[in-house]
């Protein structure tokens, strides 16, 4: 028995079942999750319904002829990059012409249970246009922040990009910037002037941060560091991501919508989908056997894993999300279904188990990776080109299908390499291979 390879089919069932284990139940307090479960996992407005919101541009008095219709085209592309930041890609934003507004549909905020329209639009965060300020030490609210002096230094517009990431020299989490060609103007003159001073950032009248300036910064890439925790960094740079909205939008009608799907109708869903799991474990295990056991697991492990992504990335979970799911679950079984037959063959062939093993998924992985690239490839396309819940629909099969590929190509190649050692697994009958039809002069083992 090659010990080595026994230990690693141990430790990939060990693995498998924890992170199922995980997926189902999280872990942590419901209240307080250090890792989201399948109930924590956020459900589109097709499943659990959401809100309907009404925004129109306002401009301040005496500002010069807007160009609205300009201005709504330019807000709709920036609330819908804020809605992607946060994984809500089952959305709806449209633009009323006739009536000057944008309509707003969005699902329901990941555990909210009150069911506050105003609350969920929180989420989206604040529709305020983006500034960097000069601070007045003598306009300070109660908690000692800064008020707006009006005094603008840029805007979010000359923001061209925003990311969190550690920082290897602080070793706390920090927010880049990249700014353009009159950003970096700007920028250079004023923190020339203001070493040693804080500058404010807006959106409208709210300060999101007040940053000290440590030195002038003449190139077009700047750093905010500070306390931050990941998830702070992250939504600091999320909103200055999101750029400068080309004028205030005001919410003046929010309504709740109702699902059109339905918590009962995604109950039936589910548990449609876990007989359909079932039968195609059974059909594994009868056609397969030994490496449809293995499959059987192997898919077990990438269904865990995709709940996993999808609870802990906050996307929202609709129903052609879910088709895109049970897609990916279908890929990562044909894959596991081509490492199976080629295997079959190479016994046929007259090849050692071992040897077997190691040839078939050596041979079918070209076959393997190509279908699973296209398919990616595809849901690539989907997620760039597509909106709502295409968009959604691209990212569940292109997560799903990654991880299956993963799957597939690790875990079930190593199961199968460790089960082999075991003497029940040295049986032609396990991998559906008659002794008639090994090869004449083959070595059987």
């Amino acid at each position: 028995m090659n010990d080595k390879k026994s230990w690693k089919l141990f430790l990939v069932l060990m693995l498998i079942a924890l992170l199922t284990v995980i997926a189902l139940t999280g872990v942590g307090p419901a209240a307080k999750r250090i890792i989201n479960g399948a109930s924590d996992v956020r459900t589109g407005i097709d499943i659990r319904g959401g809100i309907n919101a009404i925004m129109v541009p306002v401009y301040p008095a005496g500002a010069a002829t807007p160009n609205v219709s300009q201005d709504l085209l330019t807000a709709r592309a920036i609330l819908e990059t804020r809605l992607d930041s946060k994984g809500v890609f089952d959305k709806i934003v449209n633009i009323d012409t006739t009536n000057q507004r944008i309509i707003l549909e969005i699902p329901w905020a990941q555990n909210e249970t009150n069911y506050d329209p105003q609350a969920a639009l929180k989420e989206l965060g604040s529709t305020a246009k983006l500034t960097f300020q000069e601070v007045d030490e003598k306009k300070l609210d109660a908690k000692g922040d800064p008020l707006p002096t009006g005094i603008i230094i840029m805007d979010g517009s000359e923001v061209t990009e925003a990311s969190s990431g550690l920082d290897n020299e602080t070793h706390n989490y920090s927010v880049y910037l990249t700014l353009s060609k009159t950003g970096q103007t700007k920028f250079s003159e004023a923190t020339g002037r203001l070493v040693g001073k804080r500058i404010a950032i807006f959106m409208d009248d709210l300060m999101i941060s007040a940053p000290n300036v440590n030195t002038k910064i003449d190139s077009a890439s700047a750093r905010i560091t500070g306390n931050f925790k990941m998830e702070e960094a992250k939504a600091l740079a999320d909103k200055i991501r999101s750029g400068a909205l080309p004028c205030k939008l005001e919410t003046v009608s929010v309504d709740s919508i109702s699902p059109t799907l339905g918590k009962g109708s995604l109950d039936t869903t589910l548990l449609a989908g876990l007989v359909a799991y079932i039968a195609v474990i059974i059909f594994m295990l009868v056609l397969y056997r030994l490496p449809g056991l293995v499959a059987s697991i192997a898919v077990t492990g990438m269904a865990a894993l995709q709940v996993l992504l999808l609870a802990n990335l906050g996307i929202s979970l609709t129903l052609p999300g879910i088709a895109g799911i049970i897609l990916s679950i279908g890929m990562g079984v044909d894959a596991n279904i081509l490492f199976s037959e080629r295997i079959r063959e190479e016994l046929k062939a007259g090849k050692t188990y071992r040897a077997a093993i190691d040839a078939g998924f050596k041979r079918a992985f070209a076959a393997v990776f190509d279908s699973n690239l296209t398919t990616i490839i595809a849901a690539a396309v989907l997620y760039l080109m597509g909106s709502g819940p295409i968009r959604g629909f691209g990212i569940t099969l292109g997560l799903g299908v990654a991880v299956s590929f993963l799957s597939a190509v690790t875990a079930s190649r190593l199961m199968m390499q460790g089960v082999v050692n075991f003497g029940f697994a040295r049986s032609k009958w396990m991998y559906r291979v008659k002794a008639s039809e090994v090869a004449i002069g083959g070595v059987s083992k």
